[in-house]
């Protein structure tokens, strides 16, 4: 089985392994590209971004700078937006949904590491070789969700649609649809309702309108 092929299964595998450093290497060469790029480089960008992950739905935008791994691993949907320092470790698969919007310093994380020391340092392979090892898990956020400024998500979390995860929050377990969650860990504060609509807040809204 190759070192890939074990990341999806599930299973230990060396990210040392130099068809996994070739691939790690191309994403951050294309990601320090992307990040010197100026904003109104459209069409550079656009390119990149192709080059980088393996969906990036149409009417998406990453201001940058962005730090992504391995980025054929990850799928982004349509309008989504990310702010200033998106940081993907997409060791297995990430799926990102429709209207995503992410603050500043956001992280996705999919890999883990032995709690052991000695087994971080390494473990024998099968020919009884010590090598480096982890495992991946991986994370899904479905649409419609909003992640506050330094959320981290970790590893195995699925974020079910139409999310609100509050700014500073470590998201280390599954949160069900229609959630506004928080703190550390993030834990589900309450149901999002109709109740929190902006026109129940005329001071806010000013003179806007809520579409119909």
């Amino acid at each position: 089985m190759r070192e890939e092929e074990k990341i999806f299964a599930g299973v230990l595998f060396a990210p040392g392994d130099q068809s996994l450093r070739e691939i790690k290497l191309r994403t951050h060469n294309l990601c320090s590209e992307y990040n010197i790029t100026f904003e109104d480089d459209t069409e550079r960008r656009a390119k990149l971004i192709s080059e980088i992950f393996a969906d990036f739905g149409e009417h998406s935008f990453i201001q940058g700078p962005m730090y992504i791994h391995y980025g054929i691993h990850t799928k982004i949907g349509k309008h989504f937006f990310g702010n200033f320092n998106l940081t993907i470790q997409d060791d297995t698969h990430v799926e990102i949904g429709d209207h995503c919007s992410f603050g500043p310093n956001v992280t996705i994380v999919t890999p883990i590491h032995p709690m052991l020391p000695d087994e971080r340092r390494g473990i024998m392979d099968k020919d009884g070789v010590v090598t480096h090892m982890c495992y991946a898990k991986p994370v899904r956020i479905g649409n419609d969700c909003w992640l506050g400024a330094n959320v981290v998500v970790c590893p195995g979390v699925t974020i079910g649609d139409n999310c609100v995860i509050g700014a500073g929050s470590v998201v280390v377990k599954d949160i069900p649809a229609n959630s506004f969650a928080a703190g550390n860990p993030a834990r589900v504060i309450r149901e999002i309702t109709e109740a929190d609509s902006m026109v129940h807040k005329p001071e806010i809204l000013a003179d806007n309108q809520i579409r119909k």
